[in-house]
């Protein structure tokens, strides 16, 4: 038997129009139904092997949390039955289980007698579930004094050192700092090596295809798709991007400062191999960034340069003309200049690109003639880093 158990389960809130505001108004509207029903989860069956990692994805609201609940046994099933087997450790929620005036050490003490641990148990604990959350000066402080981070710290601390059988952990994981979720990471795989079942629910495609041994898509409240990690975190990203165009995302394109006798930028674009416009790009296809110029006078010669940048301003890289050749001085007419990058390997995430006029002799700046800031979306193509290394790998064999 699996220590997880979810046989055909659905869930059903109440979500009340209004309610009365006076005794009047109690007998008034009695007899009309004041409120309808939310189906949270629908006919959901889910089983989790012994000692293996299985991820919920999805959009938010579509049931993801509500699920997890039902497994820690906060939540009872409307219909179908959940069934768990052994010490349950949750994380679900930001400061859940947390009393606002309990000092951190206090706090911890509370958490653990909650998860079923004695004093003497937790004492043996505290030291390590200090060190790891790296709160030792503020342990002694109130908690209502923590910050978001510093929450999430301290019950993961305290959820991953109970020795559980079964872990459960929500997206609260992502409110702390870069550092501390590599810890996480890094602790949740010594869990799964040592026969912990972890239940996670994250939005980050990496993490859940390099941590889980399977995956469920749960789609407004129903599974869509399960199975293994790669193929069902690519349904889902393909079905998000399907999603995303068939919207029609504008670019966001941002002006930039345009200098005095020079050019006008008509139109820009980012575009994909057939020059189509698009609303995002995919990791591993090409992508075009384009920009129309108009010139307001004759004489004006240009190069232009191609920079990508994160949204916190750091530099992935640039390209340059390496001659105007091709580009002889703007006339009267429009010209287009186009810069194609194949295949286009970022991962996923939101950038800014710039492309910048320069003197073709000495490369100095003229002015910026645009900025974009644009989106980029994988479907499956998940590695770490902000961009996949256009490696080829090759293998001999040795004497």
């Amino acid at each position: 038997m699996d220590p997880i158990e979810v046989n055909d389960v659905s869930k059903v809130f109440r979500l009340y129009k209004d309610r009365p505001g006076s005794v009047k108004e109690m007998f008034t509207k009695f007899g009309k139904k004041r409120y309808e029903d939310f189906w949270a989860v629908r006919d959901v069956t889910v089983n989790v092997p012994e000692g293996s990692v299985h991820g919920l994805i999805g959009h938010n609201g579509c049931g993801k949390s509500t699920l997890l609940r039902m497994m820690a046994g906060i939540h009872d099933p409307t219909k179908g039955h959940v069934t768990t087997r052994g010490r349950v450790s949750a994380l679900l929620e930001l400061g859940a289980g947390f009393h606002p005036e309990l000092t951190g050490r206090e706090n911890v003490y509370l958490n653990a007698a909650i998860l079923g641990l004695s004093r003497k148990q937790t004492d043996a604990l505290f030291d390590r579930i200090v060190d790891f959350s790296g709160l030792a000066p503020f342990i002694d402080s109130p908690v209502k004094h923590y910050s978001s981070g510093m929450f999430v710290r301290l019950g993961f601390s305290v959820a991953v050192h109970v020795e559980p059988q079964i872990l459960l952990v929500d997206e609260v994981i992502a409110v702390g700092d870069e550092e501390f979720q590599r810890r996480c990471l890094d602790h949740l795989a010594s869990l799964k090596k040592s026969g912990v079942t972890i239940v996670v629910v994250s939005h980050s495609m990496g993490v859940m295809q390099n941590l889980c041994d399977q995956v469920t898509w749960i789609d407004h409240g129903r599974v869509r798709s399960a199975g293994d990690p790669l193929a069902v975190i690519g349904e889902y990203l393909h079905d998000v991007n399907t999603e995303e165009e068939r919207r029609g995302l504008d670019n966001d394109l941002l002006p930039g400062e345009i200098a005095a006798d020079s050019v006008v930028v008509q139109r820009a674009a980012m575009v994909d191999a057939s020059g189509k416009p698009i609303p995002f790009a995919r990791t591993g296809e090409p992508v075009s960034f384009q920009a129309r110029l108009q010139p307001e006078e004759s004489d004006v010669r240009a190069a232009y340069t191609l920079s990508i940048e994160t949204e916190s301003g750091i530099l992935l890289g640039s390209t340059r003309l390496s001659s105007d050749a091709n580009l002889p001085p703007l006339e009267h007419s429009e010209r287009v200049i186009d810069c194609r990058l194949d295949p286009f390997l970022l991962s996923a995430g939101t950038y800014n690109a710039r492309i910048t006029g320069v003197d073709p002799d000495t490369h100095d700046p003229l002015n910026r003639v645009w900025e974009l800031s644009f989106h980029v979306r994988d479907e499956g193509r998940l590695f770490d880093g902000l961009v996949e290394l256009p490696a080829i790998w090759a293998g001999t064999e040795s004497d």
